[in-house]
């Protein structure tokens, strides 16, 4: 009887030019599993993303050379590399910074000082929302938004539009329960995979995101406030 293969290692980019932080980080991603890609600033981070492709990239955000926001975009930018998640370290708590952040395609952040146990479970959380397997139809419609999950491809009248994965993540959840009240809890367990309520600001700045990209779609995403979010058909 043969023995199923092994799952193979997640390969993990970290980059921050703060030695102890990036050996503490590389450390305990290390412990859990996983394989280490380490970088002490912007430029080899840059570098080691495009000539490795790790499976995620851990940027801080202020780094020598080229910063980690700058980094991320240039990431994002490259079909090479576009799909690449990436989560930012920062030393800033300020909304500003994680909306820009999540603009440029930053699939989740964690404010420095942070658990080494959180970062864990949220690079862990990222991943396995990339290894997710489609829930139903490969292709949804909703008004004039076609999504197909097979090429992971959005249309807006007929129109492609790039998404990060969080995005086409949290598309597909609202249009598959379109109608349904959707509180921030249960998208951010749903989506992100956080089985607790850890900053629901989250949804809010990747709500205020899609709706930027939908553009003529944007009002099928309603607010209902005090509870969350609904997708609602054109007309009803």
């Amino acid at each position: 009887m043969s023995t199923p293969p092994k799952p193979s290692r997640k390969t993990v980019l970290v980059a921050d030019d703060e030695p102890d932080v990036l050996n503490l980080v590389a450390m305990n991603l290390q412990r859990a599993g996983f394989d280490i890609l380490k970088a002490a600033d912007g430029e080899q981070a840059l570098r080691m993303a495009r000539d490795e492709e790790p499976d995620l990239v851990i940027l801080d955000l202020m780094m020598p050379a080229l910063s980690g926001l700058e980094v991320a975009k240039l990431l994002k930018q490259s079909p090479s590399t576009a799909r690449i998640p990436v989560l930012m370290l920062t030393a800033k708590s300020d909304e500003v910074d994680r909306i820009v952040g999540f603009e440029l395609g930053a699939d989740d952040y964690v404010t420095k000082p942070f658990s080494p146990r959180e970062l864990v479970l949220r690079v862990q959380s990222v991943l396995r929302r990339m290894d997710s397997a489609p829930e139903s139809a490969d292709a949804l419609t909703v008004g004039v938004i076609e999504v197909d999950r097979v090429r992971h491809e959005v249309r807006i009248e007929g129109k492609p539009l790039d998404f990060t994965a969080t995005e086409f993540k949290l598309l597909t959840v609202l249009m598959e329960r379109c109608g349904r009240l959707q509180s921030r809890e249960k998208l951010l367990n749903d989506v992100w995979g956080y089985e607790s309520a850890i900053d629901t600001r989250t949804v809010d700045t990747h709500i205020r995101r899609l709706r930027e990209k939908l553009g003529v779609a944007a009002e099928l995403v309603e607010t209902v406030r005090g509870f969350g979010y609904r997708m609602v058909a054109p007309g009803s």
